[in-house]
């Protein structure tokens, strides 16, 4: 056996062409990227989300379009994948598109993914503006650990267990949701999360309104009743405080589940007390005291 054996393949076929997702400009078109550009006018397809936007985009950037225009979302997209990949499998460059920022992230383009991984062809991206990353940098709360959520479930059950699911969650919380819903999301997130939990409310970033609100959940949902809220929205959530580490004996029962789990007690104390912040030799003995 080879003692350094080589990583998996990312490339397909010799013969294939490949698969690139490209970001769009989230609002203002002078994010488009020279790379982006370049490849709209010479991809062999150009899969788009909405062929209308599309257009009004390379309109704006000046670009020919030479390749074939396909319209590609989610209501489509499983029916339209196996030939995409055919055709890529056949040697074309085939340009992912969505309405604003990279496919795939919550926009049309896993499935597309998943199918070209299965199939060993190449994937590859060009990267450009993203409305998460710029909302997270723009909102003051700490970016170091953060989870996109993408949008809440709109029925009130589902919303409030995918809410119950977040409630320890420590990280930066990053979502998506529409304008006319927003006041109904701040007003669930205040019931869950408590009112003085900070957030920003970021709207129409890169656009000639940008606006950036931040304040407490209190404060945010007093805004959004009172206000027409318009433009595309991107809400990020403070993580939950950090809880206070107690004592090791309250932790004990939380080793033990480990350990009865199959854990080794050293490794099951290591893991507990990282999590609870406590001293690791204070709960080995902690827990041995109560056997």
């Amino acid at each position: 056996m080879d003692p350094n054996p080589s990583p998996l393949p990312v490339t397909g076929p010799a013969t294939a062409g490949r698969i690139v997702l490209a970001a769009t400009p989230i609002g203002n078109t002078g994010d488009a990227s020279a790379r982006l550009v370049e490849l709209l006018g010479t991809a062999d397809i150009v899969a788009a989300e909405d062929t209308r936007r599309l257009h009004r985009l390379v309109q704006s950037l000046g670009v020919t379009v030479a390749g074939r225009v396909i319209s590609y979302h989610e209501h489509n997209e499983a029916a339209k994948t196996a030939e995409l990949l055919e055709q890529v499998r056949s040697g074309s460059t085939l340009v992912m598109v969505t309405d604003a920022g990279m496919p795939s992230v919550s926009d049309p383009g896993f499935r597309l993914v998943e199918g070209a991984v299965a199939a060993g062809l190449t994937v590859t991206a060009v990267p450009g503006p993203s409305a998460v990353l710029t909302a997270l940098a723009l909102s003051g709360l700490p970016t170091d650990r953060f989870c996109f959520e993408g949008f809440l479930p709109r029925k009130a059950g589902e919303r409030a267990s995918r809410l119950a699911d977040l409630a320890d969650e420590r990280r930066t919380m990053v979502f998506f949701e529409a304008p006319h819903r927003l006041e109904v999301m701040l007003r669930a997130l205040r019931e869950r999360f408590g009112p003085e939990r900070p957030v920003a409310v970021c709207r129409e970033l890169t656009k000639t309104y940008e606006e950036v609100l931040r304040g407490t959940l209190a404060d945010l949902l007093q805004w959004a009743e009172t206000n027409e809220v318009r433009g595309e929205i991107a809400v990020v959530l403070g993580g939950a405080p950090d809880k206070a580490p107690g004592t090791p004996e309250d932790h004990v029962a939380a080793v033990n589940g480990l350990v009865a789990q199959g854990i080794r007690l050293k490794e099951a104390v290591a893991a507990v007390a990282e999590d609870a912040r406590v001293s690791k030799r204070e709960l080995y003995a902690a827990v041995l005291a109560a056997r």
